[in-house]
C-alpha cells in the first residue's frame, strides 16, 4: 500500500506543486486506519478504493481539501471515524465535503418516487459546493471499473443509474473524459453483446485505422511545420458508446460507419486555431454543413473548439478538432479545469460559472416530484441553441425554445408583460422556434394583462411553464373556475361522459379523491390554470363511468334473462338522440351544421318532418322564428358508447398550399383512419393555395378531432375546419 500512496503523492506534486502534502498523508493514514480489515467485493483491501478515487480527483486538478475528502469519503458511512473527528483533524471544509459525498452515496433508486426526490437532493448538493459532485463522479467512475464483481442484478441497476444520471451530469459539467468512460463501462454491462461486437470490429480495423491516422498526422504536421505553427497532433477512435449509438440510430453495422476516426490538433493561440483550419481545408475537402465554431460561441459547459469533417484521399470522412492547450484542458476536465482554488477565481466568477445549477433549482420549486425527472431531461440534458439579446449578450436555451421561454428566462415580469417579439430585427410570431445566432428582442407593455393560457402549450422550458401557471393560479381564480368548467364540460361531451359524470355522485367523488381536491370548484380551478391536464381527468372519469355502465348492463341481464330457446334481441335507437318530452319521434340531422355525438345539440320541431337536430352553435339556431318550437335534446350516451356501428356524417374543408400530391396524402390519412368518405373534391385558388372539401362518417367528436389533428400534420395543409354538407 505504501507504493500506492507514493504514486498518489507523486501525482499530486506533479499536478499541483502548492498542495499540502502533509495534510494529504495524514488523510491517507486516517482512512487506512478507519478501513483496517475491510475488503472490497473483489477481495482487495478497501483502502485501495479511496486512494483510487483520490487519484482521479488529482487528475481533475482539484485542491488539497478535495483530495483529502476523496481519501476520507467513505469514513462517515462505513467506519467509526465520523464528521466531528474529520472536522477537528482536517477542518470544516473537508468535513462538509465528506458529508456531502456521503449523503449522495445514500441515495437509492429502487422506487420511482424516491428516485425523483433523491435526484432533487443531488442537485441541491451540487449547488451548495460543486466539489461534492466532482468527488462523487470520481467515486462512481472507480466503482464502475469494478462493476463485474457485483451480483448480476446489481450490476445492471448500477450501470443503468450511471448511464441515466452520472454520465449526463459529467457531460453537463464538460467532463468529457469521465463521461466517455462511464458510458463505455455501463454499456459493457447493459449490452455486453453489442459492446463486444464493437470491440471486435475495432480490433479488425485497428491496423488499417492506425495506418490511415498516421498518414493524416504526418501530412498535417508537415504542412504546419512549413507554416511555423507550433502544434501537438493526436489521433483517436471514437469511444465505444458513441459508435454504439450511431450504429443503432442509423441501423448500420460497424463496417458501414466511416467517421470513426478523429484527429485533434492542439496549438498555442486562438489565431493559430483559425490558421490551422485554413491549412486543413487546403489539404482535405471539407463536407458542407459539418463545420462548427465553438470558440466564438462556446457551449454552456465552457467547451471550446473548432470542429470540421473532411474527406481524405481514400474517400473516407474523418473529423478534425482544433483547440488551444487551455481549451483542451477544459474539454477533458470541464469545470474542474478552472476550479477557483487552483486558478484563483473569485467567488463571483465561480457563481456565474455555475449559475445554470441555481436556475434549474429555482425553476423546480413549484414542480411535483414525479415531474422533476421529466423536466431535467429537457432543462439539463437537452441540446441547446444560442441566441443573442439586442445588447449582444449570449443566452443558451433548450432546442425548440420560443421567445416566450426567453422572456421568462430574463424575468417573470418580462414574460408577464410580453406583447410580442422581434427576431433578427423583424416582428415574428411568439411561438417561433429559436435558432442558433438569432437576435431576439422581447416587446413588452405595462398595459399587458398577463400571459395567455395558450402559452402553457407553446413554451418548452419548465421555468416558463411554471411561471405562467403560477400567474393564473394567483391572479384569476374565478376565471380559472369558469374556464376550467367549460373545458371539462366540452371534453366530457366530446367523450360522451357528461351525464355519467354529473348524474353520478360516486364518479365525481372518485375523481376528486384521485386528484386530492375537496370540491368541484378546486378541480375546475386547477384545470383552468393548467395545474392538471384534462386528459388525466377524462381518463379517470372514463374508467369509472365504464365500470358503472358494465355493472348496470349485467344487473339488467340478471333481472330479465332471455329464454334459452329464443335468440337475444337488442333494442337500439336509430338516431342515438333523446328529445325532451317526445318519445319515438322522427329525428333528422340538419345539413346546415351536421351534428355528431359530442356536440352540444338542440331540437327544432318541424311541420310534418319530425325534429331537426342542430348544433347549439349553428347559425340557424339564432335565425329561426317560433321559439316555442325549440326543444332540449341530448345524445343517448349509453347507446353511443355501446353501439360502435353508428356513424354520423359531417363536412370538412381542408385549406392547403398548392402542392403536387397533397390530395393523395389527404386520402391516405382518411384511409389509415378507416374513415368512410361520401364525397371529396379539390380545386386550386389563384393565390397559390387550394381547398379540399370532403363529406365523411365519424363516430363522434373525439374521432373527428383525432382525424383533424392528423390532417393538419400533413405537409402543405394550412387548416382544417368543419363545414356544411357538400350536397
Amino acid at each position: 500500500m505504501q507504493n500506492k500512496l507514493d504514486f498518489l503523492i507523486e501525482r499530486v506534486q506533479k499536478q499541483n506543486p502548492q498542495a499540502n502534502i502533509r495534510k494529504i498523508r495524514a488523510a491517507y493514514e486516517c482512512a487506512a486506519a478507519a478501513h483496517e480489515g475491510q475488503k472490497r467485493k473483489n477481495g482487495e483491501p478497501y483502502i485501495i478504493h479511496p486512494v483510487s478515487v483520490a487519484e482521479i480527483v488529482v487528475e481533475m486538478g482539484l485542491d488539497t481539501d478535495s483530495i483529502c475528502a476523496a481519501l476520507l469519503h467513505d469514513c462517515i458511512e462505513d467506519t467509526n471515524f465520523g464528521y466531528k473527528e474529520i472536522e477537528n483533524k482536517f477542518g470544516t471544509p473537508v468535513a462538509e465535503l465528506v458529508d456531502g459525498v456521503t449523503r449522495l452515496g445514500m441515495l437509492r433508486y429502487s422506487k420511482e418516487q424516491e428516485q425523483f426526490e433523491d435526484l432533487r437532493k443531488m442537485f441541491l448538493a451540487m449547488a451548495k459546493d460543486i466539489r461534492v459532485i466532482l468527488i462523487k463522479l470520481a467515486d462512481r467512475l472507480h466503482n464502475a471499473r469494478t462493476f463485474q464483481y457485483l451480483p448480476e442484478r446489481k450490476q445492471r441497476d448500477k450501470a443503468l443509474e450511471t448511464m441515466e444520471i452520472y454520465a449526463p451530469i459529467a457531460h453537463r459539467l464538460g467532463m468529457s473524459r469521465i463521461k466517455w468512460e462511464l458510458e463505455d463501462l455501463s454499456l459493457k454491462i447493459l449490452d455486453p453483446i453489442g459492446y463486444n461486437e464493437i470491440v471486435e470490429g475495432l480490433k479488425k480495423q485497428s491496423e488499417q485505422q492506425e495506418e490511415f491516422l498516421k498518414r493524416i498526422q504526418e501530412r498535417i504536421s508537415a504542412k504546419l511545420a512549413e507554416a511555423h505553427i507550433k502544434n501537438t497532433i493526436s489521433a483517436r477512435v471514437k469511444h465505444i458508446y458513441s459508435i454504439y449509438r450511431k450504429m443503432y440510430a442509423q441501423h448500420k453495422t460497424i463496417d458501414e460507419i466511416y467517421d470513426i476516426c478523429a484527429v485533434r490538433v492542439i496549438v498555442d493561440t486562438v489565431a493559430d486555431c483559425y490558421n490551422v483550419l485554413g491549412y486543413v481545408h487546403d489539404l482535405y475537402k471539407p463536407i458542407p454543413g459539418r463545420f462548427k465554431d465553438y470558440i466564438s460561441t462556446p457551449k454552456p459547459n465552457g467547451y471550446q473548439s473548432l470542429h470540421t469533417t473532411v474527406i481524405g484521399r481514400a474517400g473516407v470522412p474523418f473529423e478534425i478538432q482544433i483547440r488551444t492547450t487551455e481549451m483542451h484542458k477544459m474539454a477533458e476536465y470541464g469545470v474542474a479545469a478552472h476550479w477557483k482554488y487552483k486558478q484563483g477565481l473569485t467567488k463571483k466568477g465561480n457563481e456565474e460559472t455555475f449559475a445554470w445549477i441555481r436556475q434549474l433549482l429555482e425553476a423546480q420549486q413549484d414542480t411535483e416530484a414525479e415531474d422533476f425527472i421529466k423536466n431535467i431531461k429537457v432543462d439539463l440534458f437537452a441540446d441547446e441553441v444560442f441566441v443573442f439579446t439586442p445588447k449582444g449578450d449570449v443566452v443558451n436555451m433548450p432546442a425548440g425554445a420560443t421567445p416566450i421561454d426567453l422572456a421568462y428566462a430574463i424575468h417573470s415580469a418580462v414574460g408577464n408583460r410580453m406583447t410580442g417579439c422581434k427576431i433578427n430585427g423583424r416582428i415574428a410570431p411568439i411561438d417561433s422556434q429559436l435558432k442558433n445566432g438569432d437576435i431576439v428582442e422581447i416587446l413588452t407593455s405595462k398595459e399587458a394583462h398577463g400571459p395567455s393560457r395558450d402559452w402553457v402549450k407553446i413554451v418548452k422550458t419548465t421555468e416558463a411553464r411554471n411561471k405562467i401557471k403560477q400567474w393564473f393560479k394567483k391572479e384569476c381564480r374565478e376565471e380559472n373556475i369558469v374556464n376550467g368548467r367549460e373545458d371539462l364540460d366540452r371534453e366530457l361531451r366530446a367523450n360522451l361522459l357528461y351525464n355519467g359524470f354529473y348524474e353520478n355522485e360516486e364518479v365525481r367523488k372518485n375523481t376528486l379523491n384521485k386528484f386530492s381536491f375537496n370540491t368541484l370548484d378546486e378541480l375546475y380551478a386547477a384545470i383552468g390554470y393548467g395545474g392538471i391536464t384534462l386528459t388525466k381527468v377524462i381518463n379517470k372519469v372514463k374508467d369509472d363511468v365504464g365500470k358503472l355502465r358494465r355493472q348496470r348492463e349485467l344487473a339488467e341481464r340478471a333481472a330479465h334473462p332471455q329464454p334459452e330457446q329464443q335468440p337475444k334481441r337488442v333494442t337500439r335507437s336509430t338516431t342515438g338522440v333523446v328529445v325532451e318530452g317526445i318519445d319515438n319521434c322522427l329525428v333528422k340531422f340538419a345539413r346546415c351544421c351536421t351534428p355528431i355525438p359530442g356536440d352540444e345539440i338542440v331540437g327544432f320541431v318541424t311541420r310534418g318532418y319530425g325534429v331537426s337536430i342542430h348544433r347549439r352553435d349553428c347559425v340557424n339556431v339564432h335565425m329561426q322564428e317560433d321559439p316555442d318550437r325549440w326543444v332540449r335534446a341530448w345524445w343517448d350516451e349509453d347507446l353511443a358508447i355501446s353501439d360502435r356501428a353508428n356513424r354520423f356524417s359531417t363536412g370538412l374543408q381542408i385549406s392547403t398550399r398548392s402542392r403536387i400530391g397533397v390530395l393523395s396524402d389527404v386520402t391516405a390519412v382518411l384511409a389509415a383512419c378507416k374513415i368512410n368518405v361520401h364525397e371529396i373534391s379539390a380545386r386550386d385558388l389563384n393565390d397559390g393555395y387550394g381547398v379540399i372539401n370532403a363529406m365523411v362518417d365519424v363516430a363522434g367528436v373525439h374521432q373527428l378531432d383525432n382525424l383533424i389533428s392528423r390532417l393538419r400534420s400533413i405537409k402543405g395543409v394550412v387548416d382544417v375546419t368543419r363545414t356544411v354538407d357538400t350536397n
